[in-house]
């Protein structure tokens, strides 16, 4: 058996284990929520990360991939790119994975796989990480050039508002003159 036909066997499993660590990283009361509720209007981030991973997961697994797997990681790296998260803690989701297929691989009754094939994988998940580092932090770009603009638009109103006010007291003729 190779490790694409174990992961495509075992891809429920994983990809529930896979999820449940990421739950890890919210707090207790967020990750209930995001674990219990399946409606994609009510819990769209719960929704969109684990839609997210399983398409991750199905482009690790495939023999030719299809090249859409930045998008699917974009998907999720946004949410955790937005959420107060330190880059560890918002991309390690990455590096779990390779631990829940060891484990899987651990406790799977089947002869074990050829040691190249899982080093292969886990290297294919290493490059994940690479492309996931890229992402996260082109999107904490674009949140830090929003705040910055923000703040510039906030700072010219706000001029704007007291040169009418100066403008206004100019015009006011003087009571004492």
């Amino acid at each position: 058996m190779s490790i694409e036909q174990f992961l495509s066997e075992q891809k429920d499993t994983i990809l529930t284990k896979w999820f449940d660590l990421v739950l890890d990283t919210y707090p207790p009361d967020t990750a209930v929520f995001l674990k219990k509720q399946d409606n994609p209007f009510a819990n769209p981030v719960g929704h969109t990360i684990r839609e997210g991973m399983g398409h991750v997961l199905d482009e690790l697994v495939r023999e030719t991939p299809s090249g859409q797997i930045g998008v699917f990681l974009d998907n999720i790296i946004r949410i955790r790119a937005v959420q107060d998260l330190t880059p560890e803690r918002a991309l390690s989701f990455i590096f779990s994975l390779k631990e829940v297929v060891r484990e899987a691989l651990r406790t799977a009754s089947h002869q074990p796989l050829p040691y190249d094939e899982l080093l292969a994988f886990e290297s294919r998940v290493d490059r994940l990480a690479l492309l996931s580092f890229d992402i996260f932090v082109q999107c904490r770009e674009k949140l830090y050039d929003i705040k910055a603009n923000e703040l510039r638009k906030m700072t010219f109103r706000l001029l704007q508002r007291v040169n009418d006010m100066d403008e206004d007291q100019e015009k006011k003729p003087d009571p004492a003159g």
